[in-house]
C-alpha cells in the first residue's frame, strides 16, 4: 500500500469519525432530560417554542434552545415588614411571609422581571388596604380571617404571572410604645370595672339571699301561728262541746284542772318558798280536787 492509498484511507476514516461525532452531538443536543423539580422554557429564534416538563424531552438541535430552567418547588419570600393604619387611626407594623410556587413558567419568564420583588410589593399594598378596613381590636382578634383575605387577594393579583400562592402568614402585629401604654391603661381600667361589677353583683346577691331568708322565716312564723290558732280553736271547740253535753259540771272541771296546774307550777319553783292561799281559794281547790277525783 503506497502513501496515496494510506492518505485516502485515513481521510475516509476521519470523515466517518466526524460524521459519527456529529450524529452524537445532534443526539445529545436533541435529547433533554428535565428533573422532577424543574420546567424548561425552550425558545426558537428568540420566540417561545415549548415548555418541557419532567422526564425525557426532544428538541430540534441548533434551532431550539433551552433558555430558562425554572424551579417549580415552593418558595418563601423573605419576611417583610410594612406600616399600616387601622380604621381607628392606629399605626401598626405588620410582619408578613408568603409562600408560592411557579405553575406556568412561560408567564413568569415573559411577564415579570423580578418575581419576588413584585409579590412583596403586591402583598404590602394588600395588607395596608385590608388593615385600613379594620379596627385595631379586629386586627388582633380576627387574624385568621385577615390572613385568608390577604391570601385570596394576593392570589388574584399574581394570577397573570403564572404563580400559585400556597400560604400567607401574618407573623406579628407591632405597636408603638405610646399605643401600647394607652392599651395597657385601657386594659387595667377594664379589669377594675369588671372587679367593681363583680363586687356589686355579690352584694346584690347577698341582699337577695338575706331577703329570701327573712321571707322564709316570716312564712314559717305565720305557719306556726296558724297551726297554734287552729289548735286553740280546736281546744275551745272541744270545751264548748263538752259544756253543751255535760252542762256546768264540765266547765267547773276545766276550771279546777287549770287551778291544779297553776298550783303545781308554783310548787315546782326553784328554792324554798311559802305560798299563802286564802280560805276561799282552799275551798275552791277542795272542790276542784273533788271534781278531779270524781272524774278520775
Amino acid at each position: 500500500m503506497n502513501e496515496d492509498q494510506i492518505a485516502e484511507l485515513l481521510s475516509g476514516n476521519i470523515v466517518y469519525l466526524l460524521a459519527a461525532l456529529f450524529i452524537i452531538v445532534v443526539i445529545l443536543k436533541g435529547v433533554r432530560i428535565v428533573p422532577q423539580s424543574e420546567k424548561h422554557v425552550v425558545e426558537r429564534f428568540g420566540r417561545l417554542r415549548a415548555v418541557m416538563g419532567p422526564g425525557i424531552n426532544f428538541i430540534v438541535p441548533f434551532l431550539d434552545v433551552v433558555k430558562h430552567k425554572i424551579s417549580i418547588l415552593e418558595r418563601q419570600l423573605p419576611t417583610a415588614s410594612q406600616d399600616a393604619i387601622t380604621r381607628d387611626n392606629v399605626l401598626v407594623e405588620v410582619e408578613t411571609s408568603v409562600f408560592y410556587r411557579i405553575t406556568e413558567p412561560e408567564k413568569t419568564v415573559y411577564r415579570i422581571r423580578d418575581i419576588d420583588a413584585a409579590i412583596a410589593t403586591t402583598v404590602a399594598g394588600i395588607v395596608r388596604a385590608e388593615i385600613g378596613k379594620m379596627d385595631l381590636d379586629e386586627v388582633q382578634s380576627n387574624r385568621s380571617q385577615l390572613i385568608s383575605t390577604i391570601k385570596a387577594s394576593v392570589a388574584d393579583a399574581v394570577d397573570d404571572w403564572g404563580i400559585e400562592v400556597t400560604r400567607a402568614e401574618i407573623l406579628d402585629v407591632n405597636l408603638d410604645q405610646a399605643t401600647r401604654d394607652a392599651m395597657l391603661q385601657q386594659l387595667n381600667a377594664e379589669r377594675a370595672r369588671r372587679a367593681q361589677v363583680t363586687e356589686a353583683e355579690g352584694r346584690k346577691r347577698s341582699v337577695e339571699l338575706q331577703a329570701d331568708a327573712e321571707l322564709y322565716a316570716a312564712e314559717q312564723t305565720a305557719k306556726a301561728r296558724r297551726i297554734q290558732a287552729e289548735a286553740e280553736a280546736y281546744a275551745t271547740e272541744v270545751v264548748a262541746k263538752a259544756i253543751a253535753e255535760n252542762g256546768l259540771e264540765a266547765a267547773q272541771y276545766q276550771v279546777a284542772l287549770k287551778q291544779v296546774e297553776a298550783l303545781t307550777a308554783l310548787g315546782n319553783g326553784s328554792g324554798k318558798q311559802t305560798i299563802v292561799v286564802p280560805a276561799q281559794a282552799l275551798e275552791a281547790f277542795g272542790d276542784a280536787f273533788k271534781l278531779l277525783k270524781g272524774r278520775g
